[in-house]
């Protein structure tokens, strides 16, 4: 029987605080999606200090709407365990709410500040892909968020280093890397985002392309998970999110063209609701 020493999540201990690898890397994520954000903000117009002043709301309260999304859907174990509900570090939060949060949350910021919020939207979308592409790391540190049994040799034949595939192996079993499935299928989505906000496209049809684009990887991603929230015995919620969010975004598409709504290019500075 093998035996390896997982990787540890803890990064590092000062006295009572404890900083978890998992912390760290989604915490590196979200400071990368900010320059890039806060670079393109300025590149289109928009004052310099717009995501910062947005992501003071929109990161504490994505989080705390993407660890109620989970706990909702796992409520008979946290009623139980009330004092389990504040263990973010140890994982449990759903990106799905987390975006829930962040949308609304932008959306109120640019009726407030009077600033487009498909325009906020356009801008973020490659940030937040490529946030959620580092985020996956984190769960890997945990040893969470893995596919079904593999064997080593299904592993290693995906020309994977060791050390990845050593932290697959989870009591006595080696797993699906289904974090770095979706990782490297996030980074193909973020280099696709850059491509299509090139184009001209109409605006707001940059996020809603994200949309699409994270949302199909996911559902394909998710049927490969041991741990996903569950609707009924049968019925992924992450699956059910992400056919939602495919069908609302396509929908957008059509309606904001034929509505006028998307008049005018991605590339054009000039407000617009």
């Amino acid at each position: 029987m093998e035996n390896f020493e997982p990787i540890n999540r803890i990064a590092l201990e000062l006295g009572p605080i404890t900083i978890y690898w998992y912390g760290i890397i989604i915490g590196f994520g979200m400071f990368l999606g900010w320059i890039i954000a806060t670079r393109e903000a300025t590149r289109r117009g928009l004052q310099q200090d717009v995501f910062s002043d947005l992501l003071l709301w929109a990161i504490p309260i994505s989080i705390l709407s993407a660890r109620l999304y989970y706990v909702l859907f796992k409520l008979e174990y946290y009623l139980d365990n009330p004092g389990q509900i504040i263990a973010i570090w140890e994982g449990g939060i759903a990106i799905h709410g987390g975006l829930i949060g962040a949308v609304a949350t932008a959306i109120v910021y640019a009726r407030k500040k009077g600033i487009s919020f498909w325009q906020l939207a356009d801008i973020a979308a490659p940030s937040i892909i490529l946030g959620q592409a580092i985020g996956r790391w984190g769960n890997f540190m945990n040893q969470e968020a893995h596919g079904t049994e593999v064997t080593r040799v299904f592993l290693e034949n995906l020309m994977l280093p060791d050390w990845i595939i050593n932290q697959m192996y989870i009591d006595g079993n080696y797993y699906h890397p289904t974090f770095l499935y979706e990782s490297l299928w996030n980074l193909a989505g973020f280099i696709i985002l850059l491509g299509v906000r090139k184009l001209g496209v109409k605006r707001g049809e940059v996020f809603l392309t994200y949309l699409i684009c994270y949302s199909a990887g996911r559902f394909f991603v998710e049927g490969l998970r041991t741990d996903s929230l569950m609707l009924t015995d049968g019925f992924r919620i992450a699956q059910i999110m992400s056919l939602a969010l495919i069908g609302i975004a396509l929908f957008l598409f059509w309606f904001r063209r034929y509505k006028g709504l998307s008049a005018m290019g991605y590339k054009d500075k000039t407000v617009q609701r």
